[in-house]
């Protein structure tokens, strides 16, 4: 019979968390697993869980005043009849499955706003019979500029509840102690899997453009988006074909606006389920640098721009940017100096830069389904 692994994902703005969430679901399942999905965000056109069931919860985002406030799909504020009624369903759903392993995606490191659910199903698990192994699921890089407080917290409730914490990147790219003081203190529980990078078979295509503008979910985009269709010709690559991708969560009105003064040159699109395959025949990916980007861009062996969002005191893609920079991976464009001449001049720059070898390290899905396998042995033996 096999295993049965309860994964909670829960996304409050962009879609960075899903993509990666959906490909080691998919994993799991190639690997073996009969997988269950708590999902608590706002569905997602394009998500694809395989043959993972999904079970919706009553969707919540970020509100206006960041990730320190929860709305509904509807935008109201979320009530405490809500949240309770949301602790419920999970705590149900802990109880039918029985799961074999209880995987989490991104807490206790960062959704610390669901711990209004997500300390009772902790707890939950933690006191049921058989115990699953309760892991976390985590990017490389994680927010700084946390208290030593909340940091300290964050190590204990590990302490308390995790057997394991997966840790999806490079340990020679991007130690956890990097944006994590006190990862050293639970280095016992920590596994690399390398980068949950595109999949392997994933389509080739007839296509083929020279500059690849994109953002993620575009949620934060905009800026980026204008700075790219204000390149003219004279300018490196200008003259060449186009394609901008504005993500799906770019407003209609913002996407609009663009559409009116594309350069002939240009292609605009919101999504393309085959960015990865793109990116291997373009000359040049200008993007920000949130996780699942970076991973295509490695993926494809692509010279980089990149842009990192650091607005609101975020530092996660910044990071991210300053390593792939020393490593002369990418061209980097602070969002501060953004502009039509930085954009061209580092496209050109990017020119300059070693043809970067496609990363061989994108595994990471296929190893967490393995890691995780690996773990259960351990348990029961």
């Amino acid at each position: 019979m096999p295993e049965k692994v309860l994964f909670y994902v829960q996304h409050l703005l962009g879609i960075g968390h899903v993509v990666r969430s959906s490909r080691i679901a998919r994993a799991l399942e190639r690997a073996g697993f009969a997988v269950t999905i708590a999902y608590g965000g706002v569905p997602l056109a394009g998500a694809g869980w395989g043959g993972a069931d999904v079970v919706q919860l009553p969707a919540v985002s970020a509100g206006p005043e960041g990730f320190g406030s929860l709305v509904s799909a509807g935008g109201e504020p979320v009530s405490e009849k809500f949240k309770d009624q949301r602790k419920d369903r999970l705590l149900a759903l802990l109880s039918s499955l029985q799961p074999d392993i209880l995987l989490v995606e991104a807490y206790p490191f960062a959704r610390r706003i669901m711990r209004f659910e997500l300390l009772p199903l902790l707890q939950a698990a933690k006191n049921s019979t058989p115990r699953p192994l309760i892991v976390s699921s985590i990017r490389d890089i994680l927010q700084e500029g946390r208290k030593p407080k909340r940091i300290a917290e964050t190590r204990e409730l590990v302490e308390q509840f995790f057997d394991a914490v997966l840790v999806h990147g490079e340990e020679g790219f991007a130690p956890l102690a990097l944006s994590f003081p006190e990862a050293g203190l639970i280095a016992d529980k920590l596994h690399y899997t390398g980068w949950v990078g595109p999949e392997p078979g994933e389509p080739q295509v007839d296509e083929q453009f020279d500059v690849i503008v994109s953002a993620g979910g575009g949620a934060v985009g905009a800026a980026l988006f204008e700075a790219a269709l204000s390149v003219r010709a004279g300018s490196a690559f200008a003259d060449g074909r186009w394609l901008v991708l504005t993500g799906p969560n770019l407003a209609e009105d913002a996407f609009q606006s663009l559409s009116r003064k594309l350069p002939s040159f240009v292609t605009l699109e919101r999504f393309r389920a085959d960015l990865p395959a793109l990116l291997r025949t373009a000359k040049v990916s200008v993007s920000q640098s949130g996780y699942n980007t970076v991973a295509d861009v490695l993926s494809a062996g692509c010279r980089a721009v990149v842009v990192p969002y650091a607005e609101d005191g975020e530092t996660e893609q910044l990071r991210r940017a300053e390593t792939l920079a020393a490593q002369d991976r990418a061209v980097v464009v602070h969002q501060a100096d953004l502009s039509e001449q930085a954009l061209a001049a580092a496209l050109g720059e990017a020119l300059s830069l070693p043809q970067p070898e496609p990363s061989g390290l994108m595994n990471g899905a296929a190893a967490t389904a393995s890691l995780l396998r690996d773990l259960c042995n351990a348990a029961d033996g």
